[in-house]
Order: structure tokens, then sequence, then C-alpha cells
């Protein structure tokens, strides 16, 4: 088919048109990192899928306070519970990527939600952008006093005298306590029963109260109950043992190798957020990290720092969603 357009005349129109793409790309280019430099330039919204007054508030509000100071700008908590996490994960994967709302999300959330639900609002790896590995607490392991064991051998050999007669509490089907207790059980093939609750308040009650005999709980809702005979630390489920209880094994240590189970938080962007404002939020976020007095006070309370690069924790992502799908999946594991 002939052209009825002179062949000098489409060359030139061709050439027009690369340049004005070229034009619109660099101009994008420019706005991209011209937004990136100003940034922010209002308040941050930090979104955390747990109600207010629970333990993932203890690293949120000292953490937003701390990056309002490195950013400039107000860094507003917002917690947004409900689902298993469910509904404040959707909420960031659909919300403005602007660098304006982010996200403070677990293990559960991260890695073991995808595997828990036969459908999800959101996708872990596809629907956010990854800043960084923030940190991570290990669980101890305790038991009523009341129990007849004080080590985590006896537990053992307890639970597999009596298959199903012991039972353990958590804050709920699929929760990180949850995923600890079924990695123990498929590590040591025991039997234990799961008692789920609302919350890790009613679980740690019914567990001082003796209604319950086991429960794998954070370090720092233990510690003072340890410490006045109310409960019996056998193992913490993290590879070293916690500064503030040095004497307490982990569980590698106390007869189960290579056991390693502890609940990390993540701070993530909703997905097309710029690599400019990424790079930014990551760089203040591991400032945040290197303050002495912000480490403290989260070893204080059992978590450990971390700081990691958005590559860094987008594989972490992803390994942990391998290695708890295999406990979901051989477990029978379903959400309720």
């Amino acid at each position: 088919m002939f052209s009825l357009i002179p062949h000098s005349l489409t060359r030139s129109a061709c050439i027009k048109s690369l340049k004005a793409v070229f034009s619109v790309i660099v101009s994008a280019s420019m706005l991209t990192a011209a937004y990136a430099q100003n940034y922010p330039v209002k308040p941050i919204k930090l979104v955390v899928p747990y109600p207010p007054g629970g333990g993932t508030d203890t690293l949120a509000r000292p953490f937003a306070q701390r990056l309002a100071v490195e950013l400039g700008q107000p860094v507003i908590v917002d917690n947004r519970g409900g689902a298993g996490g469910n509904l404040g994960m959707d909420y960031v994967a659909r919300a403005a990527a602007d660098g304006y709302t982010l996200l403070l999300a677990l293990t559960p959330q991260l890695a073991v939600n995808i595997s828990l639900f036969d459908k999800l609002p959101y996708d872990p790896q596809k629907d956010y952008a990854p800043i960084t590995l923030l940190a991570e607490g290990p669980y101890l392991l305790v038991v009523h006093p009341s129990l007849p064991v004080n080590s985590v051998a006896e537990l053992i050999a307890l639970a597999k005298a009596k298959p199903g007669e012991l039972n353990y509490a958590t804050s709920g089907n699929g929760s990180g306590a949850h995923m600890a207790a079924e990695l123990f059980t498929s590590m040591t093939g025991t039997t234990m029963t799961h008692t789920p609750y609302k919350g890790g308040g009613q679980a740690l009650n019914d567990v001082l109260s003796g209604h319950v005999q086991v429960l794998f709980v954070p370090p720092v809702s233990a510690s003072q109950h340890i410490k006045n005979g109310r409960l019996r630390a056998l193992a913490i489920t993290a590879t070293k043992a916690s500064a503030g209880l040095p004497n307490v094994p982990t569980l590698s240590e106390a007869g189960v190798p290579g056991y390693d189970s502890s609940v990390w938080y993540g701070v993530l962007a909703p997905a097309g957020t710029p690599k400019d404002v990424v790079t930014k939020l990551n760089a203040a976020m591991l400032k945040v990290l290197k303050q002495p007095d912000f480490h403290a006070l989260l070893v204080t309370n059992g978590i450990e720092p971390i700081g990691s690069t958005p590559a860094e924790l987008s594989n972490y992502i992803h390994k942990e969603i391998i290695k708890w799908s295999k406990v979901i999946k051989s477990a029978g594991i379903k959400a309720q």
C-alpha cells in the first residue's frame, strides 16, 4: 500500500513525535525529582493494622514521633484493626501512592494471611512498596507454674505422654503466637490444643489464672509476671537470648534445633510510590533506628532493631511467605 504523504514529511513528523515523547519523559522525570526533593510538605499517616493500645503501639508511637523530627512533618499513627489486620492492609493498598500514607505491618499480614485466607483484598508482594525491615521481636514460651515442667524437654515429654490434653492460648487464629506454637508442635512431633482469644490480653489472663497451661507471649507482656512467679519461662523463640532475660535459653538451645519464630515489623507504602520518596523515607527510618534512646527503648521491650534496604525487605517477605505457607498447610489451619 502506498502512502500519500511524502517520505521526507513522514520522517520529519516521526522526529518531531520522538522529540515530543522525549520532552514528556524528561519533564515527568524532573517533576518526580522535584517532588521527592520537596517531600514531605504535609503530615504523614502511619497505618497500624491493629487496634490502639496493643503491643504494636509500643514500637509504632515512639517510632512515629522520632520519624516526624527527621522528616520535618508530623507522623500520625492511624490504628485500623480488624479481620486479622486485613482492613488496615486494604486501606493502604488503595491509598494514593504519594508517600503520605505509610504502613507498619507485621508477620501475619505480610507473610501468613496470604496462606491462611482463601481470598485477601490485597497482595503483600504486589500492592506495596517496601521501605525497611524495621525490627523483630521474639516470643517467650511460658507455662503456668502449676504445670509440672521446668524445661522445654519436660514440656515435650509431657505433651507426647498426653497428646491433645495440654492447651495453649493465642490472640487468635493465624496470629504470630499461633504460628510460633504450630511451628513448635510440628518440629517436636507433639500435639497441643489451640485455644484462640480475641486479643493477647485475654489469652495472657487465662494463662495467669491457670485455665490454659501454655502460651507464646511477647517478653514485654510477660517479664513482670515471670519475675513475680506467676509464669514460668522455658525458652525464647529467637536465635539468640534476650538481653532482658539472659537466663532464658533459646528454643534451639533448649532442644529444638533450628527453631526460629519472631514477629517482625516492616514499613511499606502503596505500590507506585516514587522511588526517590522511598529512598528518602528509608534513610530517615535508618537514622531513627540508630538513635541510642530509641534503640534502648526497643531492646528494653524485647524488640531487636534491624533496618534494611527496600530490596532486602522484599526478599525477606518472599522467604517468610514460603516458610509459613508450609506450616499452615501442614497444620491444616484456616481463618475462622
